[in-house]
Parts: C-alpha cells; structure tokens; sequence
C-alpha cells in the first residue's frame, strides 16, 4: 500500500465513528446538563479529526484475527481520552484555537471546558464497561492499558507543562524524547494497537510487537506535528502557525537548534522563545536560525527513522493481510502527511 492509500483509508473512515462517540453523550435529557456539559462536548467531539486512534486499535485486531467490531467500544474509549486531552491541554497551553474553531475555553469559560474534559475521561473506562461483548477478563486488561496509558500521558504533560513554567531550556533531546513518547506515543500509537491486538485474541509477541511499532510510529507523529508547525501550510493553521514558538515549546527541533546553532543566533533563538512573541517575522527568524543549524532537516531525518524502526518486526509476527500492509503504510503517512 501507498502512503495515499493510508490517507485514503482515513478519509474513508473518520466518519463511521462519529454515531458511536456521540451515542453517550445522548442519554441525558435534562436542558442544562445539555446546555452546559452534553452539549459542548457533543458539539466538540463532532468537530473531530482523522480519527486514526480509534482507527488503528480496529485495524490492529483485524491484524490478528479479530473483526473492525470487537474494538470498536476500546477504539472509541481512546478518541474520548483524546478529546479530554486536548480540551484539558489547549487551558493549559492558553491556545486559542482548535480545528479552525475557537477553543472550548474560550466559548464556554475554562470551568465548563475542564468539566467536559472531565466528562470525556469518564468515558474512557465507562465506553469499555459497558460493551457486554467483551469477556470480564478482557475489559480488565484494557482498563489496565487505559489507566496506564492515562498515567503516562499527564506524566509527559508534566513535564511539558513543568519546563514552560520553570523556564527551562537545559532540555536535552533525550529528555524531550521520554516527554514525547509519554505525551503523545503511548496514547497515539503503542495503547491503540496494543489493545486492538488484545481484543482480537493475538498473542503476547504479536501484542509486544504492535506495541513497539506504535510507540515509534507515534513519536514519529508528534515530530511531524513539531514541524508542521513551523513550516507547514500557514493558510490552513490560521493562527496557530508558528504557536509551538510563541509558547516556548520544548519540541525536538527547537532543543536541537539550542546546541547546535552559533552562540549569537543561540541567544537571539533564546530571547525569542522566551518572548511570547506573535511578530510574524520573528517567528519567521526562529525558523531561519534552526534551519541554520540543521534541525529541521534533524527532526525529519529522525522522524523517518522511527517510522520504519519495527516494519520488519510487525512482518515476522503478523501473518500476511491487507490490514498488516494498512499498519506498515500508517508510520511512513505519518512523517509525510500535510495539516
């Protein structure tokens, strides 16, 4: 398969999940608890992405035998945590915009938004609860992967969250590297096709080997995510362009550039970042003095790397099926995709 074909199989499937993810927040009538809590999450979750979590955990239980259908609750209980997490996230970050729309905080107040971020969490363990097809033995270990993979992404954010307020730039790759893999792997690559290899009944190499391939794949992801955001198509980010700048992110290509860049643009990179600076030329020169320093090219090269770092792996343990070639064609869609 083509990175096309993967791109493809998304578009084809973002929507088949909408029904699902709003079925729950359908069961309560009452005109304020919709007004204030049903509604703007329902309202969020609609505005969704290309839903490749839940995507990937049905992909990976086709990988091993099992049916779209078996995952589906699981895949959707990810998508939720993934609509808590941006909702909690963009409070944190200040954001201003999420999906082309204004940020839940900024429409409904941050008390509405983090008690609908609290509601999606809720729904992460209800989701798989409540799916009488699943075995008491099987809900057990997806609510174990969901609970870890819960812990693992607030410790990333942690340390996220812990750099920017302490204004730290002492950070070296390999510790950007354990904040990304927490923040964004786990809950992005690794626990997705973890779980649908689970569901579907494979066994513990086939469910180590998805795990592992998930996890790479996934930081490859938030990597691209980093460059995209520095040189990807302005017009369609609007203003969040360039915003991994103006909040000072600690992302690869920003860490590299502050120990490879000459010791002036060092500094002149520095006090931007510290700036909180939406000068697009300023912007404009952060980019030019990491580009100066190879970083960019950095970030790609790495990025690439990762997405083939376990096809080899995933081919010696899946057997040969259209949804394995689907997974192996997801790591390389993933540093070449376009915002």
């Amino acid at each position: 398969m083509t990175t096309l074909s993967f791109e493809k199989l998304l578009n084809q499937n973002a929507k088949r999940f909408d029904e699902s993810l709003q079925e729950p927040l359908r069961r309560v009538s009452q005109p304020d608890m919709v007004r204030y809590l049903y509604g703007p999450l329902s309202k969020y979750t609609a505005n969704g992405g290309k839903r490749h979590r839940p995507l990937i955990c049905e992909v990976a239980c086709k990988a091993v035998g099992g049916t779209a259908e078996q995952a589906r609750s699981a895949a959707c209980a990810i998508e939720h945590f993934h609509t808590a997490a941006l909702i909690h996230d963009d409070i944190a970050d200040e954001s201003l915009l999420r999906r082309g729309e204004p940020c839940m905080h900024i429409t409904e107040g941050e008390g509405i938004a983090i008690n609908c971020g609290d509601l999606a969490l809720s729904l992460v363990t209800g989701t798989v609860l409540r799916d009488e097809s699943l075995s008491d033995g099987v809900k057990l270990r997806i609510l174990r992967e969901l609970v870890d993979m819960t812990t693992r992404t607030i410790e990333g954010q942690a340390l996220d969250l812990g750099w920017a307020r302490d204004e730290r730039f002492d950070i070296s790759i390999d510790d950007y590297l354990i904040m990304a893999q927490h923040k964004t792997a786990f809950y992005s690559g690794a626990v997705p096709l973890a779980v649908g290899a689970i569901i579907g009944g494979g066994t513990e190499e086939q469910i180590a080997a998805l795990r592992a391939y998930g996890m790479s794949t996934g930081l490859a992801f938030q990597i691209q995510d980093d460059l995209l955001n520095l040189v990807g198509d302005a017009k369609k980010q609007g203003k969040d362009f360039r915003s991994d700048i103006t909040e000072g992110k600690r992302t690869l290509i920003m860490v590299h550039a502050l120990s490879n860049a000459t010791p002036e643009e060092r500094d002149e990179l520095l006090q931007i970042l510290q700036s909180k600076t939406t000068d697009p030329n300023l912007l404009a020169r952060a980019v030019e003095i990491a580009d100066h320093a190879g970083s960019l090219d950095y970030a790609r090269s790495y990025a690439t790397k990762l997405a083939h770092e376990h096809e080899d792996l995933l081919r010696e343990t899946l057997p040969a099926s259209h949804a394995r070639e689907e997974l192996l064609s997801m790591g390389v869609f993933f540093v070449k995709r376009l915002k």
